[in-house]
């Protein structure tokens, strides 16, 4: 099953029902936590030196109920020049689809990161702090014919020099579709 598929199967109920449902999540607003609360937490974590080399990944793709609908797995070839780095991500899916993705990054002073990649919209914005990294991004992803641009809010969290965690909440319209949890696991280390 592609891409678009599974998403078909699991994000167009939801978009269907997105516009009524947008007016009740305005109404509601959450504050979450901030990156900053994150500044004192160790390891410390830079994206140069992790996302450097060889890695894989682990994950799964959730839908509102917390079902999985997909997994699938990320080899990783990562590079950096300086403050600009390449993260290129071949997917193997469950069902034995593959996908690639590749990052173009760079690294600002104050900590923060931008990036783009060929089926993200825009600019990806993300800032570290501590251990923290939260990335943010609209991926054009297309289902049935159609192209849906859907947000992404992306927490990874470093756990110690070889393993880190993410968790990736997907939106529309600030609706909630689902979620992705990874595992990225350094090679060599």
């Amino acid at each position: 099953m592609k891409r678009r598929e599974w998403f078909s199967r699991t994000g167009a109920l939801a978009l269907s029902t997105v516009a009524g449902s947008a007016g009740l999540m305005a109404l509601g607003g959450c504050a979450g936590p901030t990156i900053d609360q994150y500044r004192a937490d160790k390891p410390v974590l830079d994206l140069r030196e992790y996302f450097n080399g060889m890695l894989d990944a682990y994950g799964v793709f959730t839908d509102r109920s917390g079902q999985v609908v997909k997994r699938f797995t990320v080899l990783m070839t990562c590079t950096w020049v300086g403050d600009d780095g390449t993260l290129d991500e071949l997917f193997t899916y469950s069902d034995g689809s593959t996908e690639r993705r590749v990052w173009r990054l760079k690294k600002w002073p104050d900590g923060r990161y931008t990036g783009t990649a060929g089926d993200v919209v825009g600019e990806a914005q993300g800032q570290a702090r501590g251990n923290a990294f939260r990335w943010g991004y609209t991926l054009s992803l297309p289902v049935d014919g159609k192209v849906y641009e859907v947000q992404f809010d992306d927490w990874m969290y470093l756990m110690d020099q070889r393993v880190m965690l993410n968790k990736a909440v997907m939106t529309k319209w600030g609706v909630r579709l689902g979620e992705v949890t990874l595992s990225f696991v350094k090679r060599g280390v």
